[in-house]
């Protein structure tokens, strides 16, 4: 129950009966090749209805995606019936928790984006995307992961960086769980298009492994190439 108090001491903070809440998270800011994923995950409805859907994530072991291997990952997405390996990139999707429906949306910045842009910028983009794929019309708490808000969120008066966020909200820590196993599985299906890498195996971050067949192959269409480790081969 400590990870539980732990977890929900941010959802605890809000003071509103009815509650309308965004948590936004990333993944992929690391690897050489591949894109960077966002998640925004959309709650909306009473404090106790929050409070509870809390409580039966922590049960599940909802927690910073980086802290839970992918096995124990897909077993949490599993018993929210959330198909994180076919994700319609275009719709937000709806699942259910005790009756309780919440909502998230997946944007991907791919490769070309990031180099022109940078990864910093990149990944605001794909968070501040992800927001806007939800479409929502009331004034809602949106909690970013990090210390940064994208541009077209910083007009909203209830958004909030927050530095370690998917340790210390529940809701941050959903869709950094949906985001790296939505990435994961991008990066197995890149796999099966350029099969010399092992992306199925690191999904692009710098192993040893990927290292030596960057060296023996190249860079393929999806590497960053501004990035150190594939620059120098090009």
């Amino acid at each position: 129950m400590r990870a539980f108090f732990f977890m929900e001491i941010l959802e605890k903070k809000i003071k509103d009966k009815f509650v309308s809440l965004i948590g936004i998270d990333e993944v992929g800011r690391g690897p050489l090749a591949g894109p960077v994923v966002s998640c925004a995950c959309l709650f909306v409805g009473s404090k106790v209805e929050l409070t509870k859907i809390c409580k039966v994530f922590a049960g599940l072991g909802v927690t910073d995606s980086k802290k839970v291997n992918s096995k124990k990952r897909r077993e949490i997405l599993n018993q929210l019936k959330i198909d994180y390996a076919s994700p319609d990139w275009k719709k937000k999707q709806k699942f259910s928790v005790q009756g309780v429906t919440l909502q998230f949306a997946i944007s991907a910045t791919n490769s070309k984006v990031i180099d022109k842009i940078n990864i910093l910028q990149a990944s605001l983009l794909s968070m501040e995307n992800s927001y806007f794929l939800l479409k929502v019309k009331d004034n809602p708490h949106i909690w970013i992961d990090g210390n940064k808000i994208p541009m077209r969120l910083k007009e909203y008066p209830l958004v909030q960086a927050l530095v370690k966020g998917d340790s210390r909200s529940i809701m941050i820590a959903v869709a950094s769980i949906i985001a790296k196993e939505v990435r994961d599985e991008l990066m197995n299906s890149y796999s099966l298009k350029y099969p010399h890498y092992g992306f199925e195996k690191h999904s692009g971050y710098p192993t040893k492994l990927h290292k030596e067949a960057l060296k023996e192959y190249g860079p393929c269409a999806i590497h960053r190439r501004t990035f150190k480790g594939v620059s120098e081969l090009i």
